[in-house]
């Protein structure tokens, strides 16, 4: 009865798909190929052996404030401080404790250039370097930071350091042999082994601009800002960051490519910053409904131009699909903000759209994303405020009287120069030089018409109207 069922299924199978197919099969072999003899073994040493001396491992140390128990909240209370006097409990800079984190850094000149994630040593106070297993350390100086790329470079005061071979990223393979170097978990330099299981990866949610090489090359905590190396010991990339549910390595991990890593770390050290063209305008992927409107199935489409912005000016469209930017393909949204992001400002750029039907080409002129000021409650302005509108929940914490305008000071980044200034938390951002503050929009004008320019600060600190002056 068994056997009959068998039969059974693969007479229906059979019918289903059809009466045969044929198949490309390649040619039986049983050729099998050793490593080598039995006096030799096989080994990746020549391909590692002199990229290991080029990586260091990087600690870094932060201050930050420890949360507060329920006495300290008491002392802090804005009613309790301004009863007893301003100077009464420690105001708003609480108790700090030191935190340190371990990474991983690739040295790309003989005078101690080192490249590194922008996570291993962003907002830290102090940056420590050793090289390979050599218990030295260096104090180790920021020279330029880019968040947007998760990319960063410092230096050492050193010389005659081993540089890495720096490869190229543009005409890898998926399948090529790759190797991972870095400091996982802090136990000492380690080599992982792997291939490149996918490129041109982004939507990751990693970074603003993303275009990784995936690899299954172990990468793990500890190992972000190492180096990702071909056969031949050249770099490719930086190591950047693992996909996981655990905190484990589960065969999918990222780096950026030597590509992108190039062009970030000369800006970083000519400039100490990267400043990237701006359009300005709103993007989102084509789906499948729209791709019955459009001839071109892929490219980013635009959803909003937003005023004095190049991409006014220089006359793009709601609804315009951008298939290419200087005629290289476009497939997306992402891939259309990193390519603009690859570019500088000031410099001449061509679109080419797709336009009710029509293919045409539009020179743009990008501007610089200096000019804007995006200010948000996450990001520390002012040299270290974090700043918030005024809502009935944060009034009533801060004992905010009804009829003050402004905006509220929500929390002072510890050691800042604001915090050295005098701001505290509590404080309500009244005016900036000529500029009256009603609303977060008020304060980005003012940062904006003021930039680089010392600027005075008037607030309301629970009734009393003070000044102060900060860059």
């Amino acid at each position: 009865m068994f056997k009959q069922k068998i039969l059974l299924s693969l007479v229906v199978a059979t019918t289903m798909y059809g009466n045969s197919i044929t198949l490309d099969t390649i040619k039986e072999s049983n050729n099998r190929v050793n490593p080598s003899d039995t006096n030799q073994i096989l080994s990746f040493n020549n391909s590692t052996k002199d990229a290991v001396h080029s990586i260091v491992n990087i600690s870094t140390k932060k201050r930050v404030k420890n949360r507060t128990n329920p006495i300290e909240q008491m002392f802090q209370d804005p009613m309790f401080r301004e009863f007893f006097g301003r100077g009464f409990g420690n105001g708003n800079k609480g108790t700090q404790r030191v935190q340190k984190s371990l990474g991983s850094g690739v040295i790309l000149s003989k005078d101690g250039y080192i490249v590194t994630n922008a996570h291993v040593v962003e907002n830290s106070d102090e940056i420590i370097v050793s090289i390979g297993e050599n218990q030295t350390e260096y104090n180790a100086k920021l020279i330029g930071i880019d968040k947007d790329s998760d990319l960063a470079v410092i230096k050492i005061e050193a010389k005659n350091l081993k540089a890495i071979k720096v490869g190229t990223s543009n005409s890898l393979l998926i399948g090529d042999v790759v190797f991972a170097i870095g400091n996982p978990f802090g136990v000492g330099q380690t080599v992982t082994q792997g291939i490149i299981s996918a490129l041109n990866k982004n939507k990751v949610g990693i970074n603003k601009y993303e275009n990784f090489i995936q690899t299954d090359a172990s990468i793990n905590p500890g190992n972000s800002g190492g180096a990702l190396i071909d056969s031949r010991g050249a770099l490719i990339g930086i190591n950047s960051a693992i996909m996981t549910r655990s905190g484990g390595n589960n065969g999918i991990g990222f780096a950026i490519p030597v590509s992108m890593v190039k062009d970030i770390v000369e800006k970083l050290v000519k400039d100490g910053k990267v400043t990237r063209g701006y359009l300005g305008v709103s993007i989102d992927d084509i789906d499948k409904e729209l791709q019955g409107i459009y001839n071109h199935k892929e490219g980013a489409l635009i959803l909003n131009v937003s005023k004095d912005t190049p991409a006014y000016k220089f006359n793009l469209k709601r609804g315009d699909l951008v298939y290419a930017v200087n005629g290289k393909t476009i497939k997306d949204s992402q891939e259309f903000s990193t390519a603009i992001g690859s570019f500088s400002p000031k410099e001449k750029i061509t679109l080419q759209i797709e336009r009710n039907g029509k293919n045409i080409e539009i020179d743009i002129v990008l501007d610089s994303r200096d000019s804007l000021y995006e200010v948000s409650q996450n990001t520390p302005v002012l040299n270290g405020l974090f700043l918030s509108n005024i809502t009935n929940e944060n009034s009533t914490k801060y004992r905010i009287q009804k009829g003050i305008y402004g905006v509220l000071i929500t929390d002072v980044k510890a050691q800042s120069e604001a915090e050295k200034v005098g701001f505290e938390a509590g404080d309500v951002i009244i005016q900036i030089e000529n500029i009256e503050i009603e609303n977060l929009n008020d304060v980005q004008k003012a940062l904006k018409k003021f930039s680089g320019k010392q600027k005075r600060i008037y607030i309301n600190r629970y009734g009393r109207i003070l000044v102060s002056v900060i860059k």
